[in-house]
């Protein structure tokens, strides 16, 4: 009897499945222990790649607990590519789906900070403007300009106090998370990502940048969300973290 590659996977992801009928090993013998050895290995490298990439969820849960949620994400959502680094890109929506995790709400985008880290830490480098080239722009020419950001850069907007819970988990003598929502920005100045906490409106000005605007455009979005935006803390933080890698200039007289 052939065993189909649909029918191992399922197999293999399953540990309540039997060993398929007609799988044999090397040396055509029924296949069972080595398959439990080759299960349980793939099921634990799976379960370290999930803990690796999302350290904040497995402190927050507890070892036990994010062993069996390891278990259960690997049969809803199975690998779709032999990188380990994209396992988990559906993490996020999968503890958001749980109604036994419904009391903590916070988890889900914890873990899509936690990814938006991992995305932005494997994006494509990028040369970044020298801050200058932006000063030197005059503000006629600068409101009509779009600004191209990096590949790096990541934005997380929660209702919930993400970044503190980040920081708290990771660093040491930090505050505890304040009762407050927040929005974050990675960027990836050096080598490693880094997230940092977006003052007002600024997660509007990143997204709206992201997705082609103008700055005059994307001042506007911001400004619809807070009053009182200021643009130069945002764009600080974006320079300081070499996110911004072109500014393209049009003729504001034709």
């Amino acid at each position: 009897m052939t065993v189909s590659q649909s029918q191992f996977a399922q197999a293999v992801l399953d540990p309540a499945q039997n060993t398929p009928d007609g799988l044999s090993d090397g040396a055509m013998h029924p296949a069972g222990r080595r398959f439990d050895v080759y299960r349980n290995n793939v099921a634990v490298s799976l379960s370290e790649a999930l803990d690796t990439g999302f350290p904040v969820i497995a402190k927050l849960l507890g070892q036990e607990n994010m062993t069996g949620l390891a278990g259960m994400y690997l049969r809803a959502h199975p690998p779709s590519s032999p990188l380990m680094a994209q396992y988990g890109a559906e993490f996020p929506v999968f503890l958001a789906s749980l109604p036994q995790l419904s009391h903590l709400g916070y988890l889900a985008d914890v873990a899509r900070l936690e990814l938006a880290l991992r995305r932005s830490y494997h994006a494509a480098d990028a040369e970044p403007i020298r801050p200058d080239d932006l000063a030197a722009t005059d503000p006629e020419t600068l409101m009509q300009a779009t600004i191209e950001l990096a590949p790096a850069v990541e934005v997380v907007r929660s209702d919930w106090p993400v970044f503190d819970i980040w920081r708290f988990n990771t660093q040491d003598n930090t505050p505890k998370p304040a009762a407050a929502r927040q929005d974050i920005i990675v960027t990836r100045p050096e080598f490693d990502p880094a997230p940092h906490l977006m003052p007002p409106g600024g997660a509007a000005l990143t997204l709206a940048l992201k997705d082609g605007a103008t700055v005059e455009t994307a001042i506007a979005a911001a400004s619809s969300e807070y009053e009182h935006f200021d643009l130069s803390s945002s764009l600080t933080i974006l320079l300081q973290g070499n996110a911004i890698i072109s500014l393209n200039t049009k003729d504001t007289k034709s």
